[in-house]
């Protein structure tokens, strides 16, 4: 719309017209307006005629006292809304650290506090128990890897793929606050300088089986001294590691490699077993075995000196009666023989008849006749008879013949 259209303003609109209005809003009526909130807020009752009051066109009509008055409840507001603008409240994970033209004044506590307003003094709210995460070698999730930051090279020169994460928190707001640019990002190159620094110094094998925890620990104190070094005021909490295994491009020949090895431990591990159970088992046999022989010597050597000793006594025995001696060394060995056999066969020297002993009948008959008579009793008295009256009544003529046999034949063999 241009300045030179009759809807402009207040040309060709009369002010006391009724009707709606197409145009905008007449600059002198709102200037009126304003000038009449002015007079009512600086203690001016009453109006005028709506053209401006009675101070001429535009401005109201105030004395001196009445304006300062008002300057005076204006400032007076002013400043109470600046001053309050200083209260804050931290929360009870935060720490407020209030700064004083932009320089560090103080750290306030959990609560309602209150620091001089701006530009005088300012505040900065920092979490101090939050729990955060960096994520080293991947994002989000194992799958989605980070090959430049995972791979790692070994001291023995062998390629390793690590993803681990370090969690954190701030220790020190002043140190968070002043000195960190980029908290994530500074932690993050922390905890990679350490992982690698860590892995360069240790062996493949370590890194990825028995020594996980070891680095994982180390490079948390690497990490640690790192940004104490560097006064981040920061804190780590615990890194864990995630993954950690050869690169996929060599993965099937490396589980070749570590599947031989591992045949190789249960191959040594079976010998080893197998010679744990032979070794003992010979061991002890050969131990019995010289035992048992120790034994059958020891056993030997005392039976030839008792023989030997028997022997002496005898040779004594025998001087000072021979055939008394003689006699009996020959019904000791008859006893010996007849004991062991069941039938003898005799040949005498004055006539070709062979004869038969029953041994093992005549022992039967001899046994069972001996049982009979040591079970009976005195008729009269109640004890047991005389076991040789017993036999002299009750024996067998034949074994009368036969001892009679026996004498004689000892006889001729001592002539």
């Amino acid at each position: 719309m241009s300045h030179n259209d009759p809807r402009w303003g207040n040309q060709g609109n009369d002010p006391d017209r009724d009707g709606p209005k197409d145009g905008p809003p007449d600059l002198d009526d709102l200037w009126r307006d304003v000038n009449r909130r002015l007079g009512g807020l600086f203690g001016r009752r009453g109006g005028g005629n709506g053209d401006g009051g009675q101070g001429g066109p535009g401005m109201p009509n105030l004395s001196p006292k009445q304006f300062s008055g008002g300057i005076g409840v204006l400032v007076v507001l002013v400043l109470a809304v600046w001053a309050a603008s200083g209260f804050y409240i931290v929360d009870a994970n935060q720490r407020g650290v209030v700064l004083r033209f932009g320089e560090y004044a103080e750290t306030t506590e959990p609560g309602l506090q209150w620091r001089m307003p701006y530009p005088i003094e300012t505040h900065e709210l920092v979490d101090v128990a939050g729990v955060r995460t960096v994520e080293v070698g991947y994002r989000n999730a194992e799958r989605n890897k980070v090959l430049r930051e995972a791979l790692m090279l070994t001291d023995d020169e062998n390629i390793v793929d690590i993803q681990f994460a370090a969690q954190w928190v701030v220790k020190s707001p002043e140190e968070y606050l002043f000195n960190n640019r980029t908290p994530d990002e500074a932690v993050k190159q922390a905890a990679e300088t350490a992982m690698r620094e860590v892995v360069g110094r240790s062996r493949m094998n370590f890194v990825l089986y028995e020594g996980r925890e070891e680095v994982a620990q180390r490079a948390k104190d690497l990490m640690q001294s790192i940004l104490d070094r560097y006064k981040t005021g920061i804190e780590i909490s615990q890194l864990t590691m995630r993954n950690a295994q050869p690169p996929e491009q060599v993965q099937a020949a490396f589980d070749d490699a570590v599947k031989a090895g591992q045949d190789k431990a249960r191959q040594k591990n079976e010998g080893q077993a197998y010679a744990n159970d032979v070794i003992p088992k010979a061991r002890g046999t050969a131990s019995r075995l010289t035992q048992e022989a120790d034994a059958y010597a020891a056993r030997v050597v005392a039976n030839a000196e008792g023989e030997a000793s028997r022997f002496t006594q005898v040779l004594a025995e025998y001087r000072k009666a021979p055939k008394v001696t003689r006699e009996r060394m020959y019904l000791d060995a008859m006893q010996d023989i007849y004991t062991n056999t069941t039938k003898v066969l005799v040949d005498t020297q004055r006539n070709g008849n062979l004869l038969f002993m029953p041994l093992d009948k005549l022992i039967q008959a001899a046994g069972g006749h001996a049982s009979s008579v040591s079970s009976a009793t005195h008729p009269a008295t109640g004890s047991s008879q005389s076991s040789d009256a017993t036999a002299s009544r009750g024996a067998n003529p034949d074994d009368y013949r036969s001892r009679d046999f026996l004498r004689s034949s000892r006889d001729k063999g001592g002539r």
